[in-house]
Formats: C-alpha cells, sequence, structure tokens
C-alpha cells in the first residue's frame, strides 16, 4: 500500500501538482495480484480550514478584511504591505493545504 502511495506521489509531482491536495483512501485487492487505490484532489477551502484562517487574520490584529466566498477566502485591504503581511502570517499556519493567491493588486 505505502509504496503504491509513493508512486502516485513521484507521478505527480513530475507533473507539478503538490501531494497536500491529495487524500489517499483505503486500498483494495483488485483483480489477480493487483491493488486498486482511489485517490481524491482537494480542491477549494473547506469551511472549518478558512474559518481558521479568517479567525487567525482577525486575531493577528492585521488591517485586511478576510470573508469567506464559498471555496474561496477574500482579502481585502488598501495597503500592499498589509495584504503580503497577511499573506506571510497565512504561509506560516500549518495548513493541510496548498493555497493560491490570485489577483494581487493595487
Amino acid at each position: 500500500r505505502r509504496q503504491v502511495e509513493e508512486l502516485i506521489i513521484t507521478h505527480l509531482t513530475r507533473k507539478g501538482v503538490d501531494t497536500k491536495a491529495l487524500e489517499f483512501e483505503k486500498s483494495e485487492q483488485g483483480g489477480g495480484n493487483s491493488i486498486r487505490q482511489t485517490v481524491q484532489v482537494r480542491q477549494g477551502v473547506h469551511r472549518e480550514v478558512a474559518q481558521k484562517i479568517v479567525k487567525a487574520i482577525k486575531g493577528a490584529k492585521l488591517k485586511p478584511q478576510a470573508a469567506i466566498q464559498g471555496e474561496e477566502i477574500r482579502v481585502s485591504g488598501k495597503k500592499r504591505d498589509d495584504l503580503q503581511a497577511t499573506m506571510a502570517m497565512i504561509k506560516a499556519l500549518d495548513i493541510d493545504l496548498p493555497l493560491q493567491y490570485e489577483n494581487f493588486r493595487d
């Protein structure tokens, strides 16, 4: 089972997929000498994780405002430096998801 996971991780890493987004389910016996492994690719931020991030932003007394919009978190602020500080703080959190930052502008 572990070998199958390592094989999948190796191939997806070569393709540029972040392995934090993978969720391995229980492997099952396939036909003959094979094993079948189901892997879920997580997309978006789940509500619990989003609430944890928003709470951390508000708890850090940073100026930007954070709002949960579906599977995304929208962080808006007036100054670029405040937004960059918020991004650095979020990266420092122990979140088991790869995060993406979009539409960053002045």
